[in-house]
């Protein structure tokens, strides 16, 4: 008796599973003159679309994709029935998109493997043992428009005016320009900085194409190498491209390529 009512309460569990997971009418999101929009598809189209599902959940998203899906719908059903399909320029426009889907699937499986976890991270250490130390220099900054002003803000430096509060008075740009390499900046501005030291100001107003700085600097180290996730997106554009051009280069070197000029002549 006892197995009879675990394997009802079984029973009454998987069908009220059932109801929790069935979505839409049995699956369906909706039907457009007897065609079917499955609430698959959408949920597959919220999945392949990592800035929508990042942002916005699935039940906010389906009513306006739904719509979507049935206005397609409606388009390719009228389109079929107007014969467009059967004109020529349907016939020519599907041959170059069928030609370039081709493209892109065949590219996209010959780079599969050659851009892959093991070759970033190679290309990364890499970058790593190559990585020429710079200094880095961390400053602050007070711009103004006008030397007098500048030497006037240096003068109050020397009697103890605190650098903030006068950055906040005088400045017209942002103070903070956090660590830096000499390239980065303007040459006059990169060429006084690392000629200070940690703890120095500017004693004379540093001009640039900005107007007229006065530098403290707040500490020297050397550079270090970018994390990971932060060149990843470069190395794989790089790793990329370089596949890319060796799959390129190798199926021009087989086959038989002959090239005209507009006159005519061939290019050799």
């Amino acid at each position: 008796m006892q197995k009879k009512y675990i394997a009802l309460a079984l029973l009454a569990a998987l069908f009220a599973t059932s109801e929790v997971y069935a979505e839409g009418k049995d699956g369906l999101a909706g039907e457009v003159n007897g065609v079917k929009i499955t609430v698959a598809e959408l949920r597959e189209a919220y999945k392949a679309n990592d800035k929508i599902n990042s942002s916005v959940p699935f039940d906010e998203f389906y009513p306006k994709a739904l719509e979507f899906f049935v206005k397609g719908k409606v388009i390719s059903q009228a389109a079929a029935n107007s014969k467009v399909v059967e004109t020529e320029e349907y016939k020519t426009q599907l041959e170059i998109a069928k030609e370039e889907l081709a493209r892109k699937l065949y590219l996209e499986h010959e780079l599969k493997d050659k851009v892959n976890e093991k070759e970033i991270k190679k290309v990364y250490d890499d970058y790593k043992t190559k990585f020429k130390g710079q200094k880095e220099v961390k400053a602050r900054h007070i711009l103004v428009d006008d030397e007098k002003v500048a030497n006037d803000v240096i003068a109050q430096l020397k009697k103890g005016a605190k650098f903030d509060e006068l950055a906040q008075k005088y400045s017209k740009d942002e103070p903070d320009l956090g660590y830096f390499t000499k390239n980065m900046m303007v040459e006059e501005f990169g060429n006084a900085a690392f000629a200070m030291k940690k703890g120095q100001y500017s004693d004379k107003p540093v001009k640039t194409k900005f107007g007229y700085h006065v530098i403290i600097v707040d500490d020297i180290r050397d550079a270090q190498p970018q994390p990971l996730n932060e060149v990843r997106g470069q190395i794989e554009n790089m790793l990329t491209q370089q596949a890319l051009a060796d799959v390129v280069d190798k199926l021009e070197a087989s086959a038989k390529v002959t090239k005209y000029g507009l006159d005519g002549k061939e290019i050799q």
